[in-house]
Order: structure tokens, then C-alpha cells, then sequence
């Protein structure tokens, strides 16, 4: 191989992924240059079972998502954005029934309730459930499912959650 096609090779291997990822972009996944500050305040629990530190946990998750994904910063006072959060549901259910009329599965379904006010554009203003949930097998108790499965509820609702506030999907 001579050296001219080597060089041109390197530079090809090089150059190819800055050309590609400027070609790319996502369509409307971005917050207005305007906004500068959040505040998110402390999620509520409105509803019977789930670990008690719940809240806290979700309530973490999502000012550490806004830090690690935006330029906004988390204030106390006077923001662009408020954001306010209630667990509404956290619910057990049998799916998936057998011959033997038992529940094969059983899902695990989380509700949060947000709502969003934006001071700098009243029409970005919203108040909506997100859900998602997890099934596991019915040989397994939610005890034993709880760890595992909470932060999967958990990191689906804060990116449906993101993509309402930032995105236009």
C-alpha cells in the first residue's frame, strides 16, 4: 500500500465521524435560549404503597437529569421553569392469566402527575400524567422486583417527562 492511499485512508477514518455528527441533529429536542432556571420542588406521594423514599428518589433523579442534559439552572426562587410532581399510582396487577386461571405475569405500573409552568411562554404550560410500567414473572414477589424494577419505571418517565418540556415529538 503506498503511502498516498495510508494518508488518505487516516484522514477518511479521522474526518468521517465530525462530518457525520454534524449532519445530525434532533428535531426540536431543545429548550429556548431564554430559559435559564428551574425549580423543581419536592415530588408528593398521593398514593398507598411503594418504598417511602419514593419521592425523594424521583424528585433526584430529576434535577439530576436537567443538570446533566440542559444548561438550566436549579434555583428556589422566581424560575422560568417550575416543575411540581405527585405519584398518583403505584400499582400491582396480574397479567397474563394461565390455564390454571393464575396470573403468568404481574405488572408494576407507576403514574406521576406534572405539571409545568413556563414564565416565559404560558403556552408551554402543562399539567399531565406520565405512566409506564414493568411486568415480572408471578413466581417473584415485588419485593424482590422492586430494586430492580423502579429505576427502569423511573428513567422512562423523566425522558417522556424531558421530551414534553424540550422536544417537539
Amino acid at each position: 500500500m503506498t503511502w498516498k492511499i495510508m494518508y488518505n485512508k487516516i484522514l477518511i477514518c479521522l474526518l468521517a465521524p465530525l462530518f457525520l455528527s454534524s449532519c445530525y441533529s434532533f428535531k426540536g429536542a431543545s429548550l429556548s435560549q431564554d430559559l435559564k432556571t428551574i425549580q423543581i420542588n419536592n415530588i408528593r406521594m398521593e398514593t398507598a404503597g411503594g418504598p417511602t423514599n419514593l419521592g425523594l428518589t424521583i424528585n433526584e433523579k430529576v434535577k439530576e437529569y436537567f443538570q446533566r442534559n440542559t444548561t438550566l439552572k436549579i434555583i428556589n426562587q422566581n424560575p422560568d421553569l417550575l416543575l411540581e410532581g405527585t405519584i398518583v399510582g403505584y400499582e400491582m396487577t396480574p397479567q397474563a392469566p394461565t390455564s390454571d386461571d393464575k396470573a403468568g405475569l404481574n405488572r408494576l405500573t407507576l403514574k406521576i402527575q406534572f405539571s409545568l409552568v413556563n414564565r416565559l411562554d404560558e403556552t408551554k404550560n402543562f399539567d399531565q400524567e406520565f405512566s409506564f410500567y414493568q411486568d415480572f414473572p408471578q413466581n417473584q414477589t415485588l419485593t424482590q422486583v422492586e430494586k430492580n424494577l423502579i429505576p427502569k419505571l423511573v428513567d422512562q418517565i423523566i425522558l417522556d417527562l424531558f421530551n414534553k418540556i424540550a422536544g417537539d415529538w
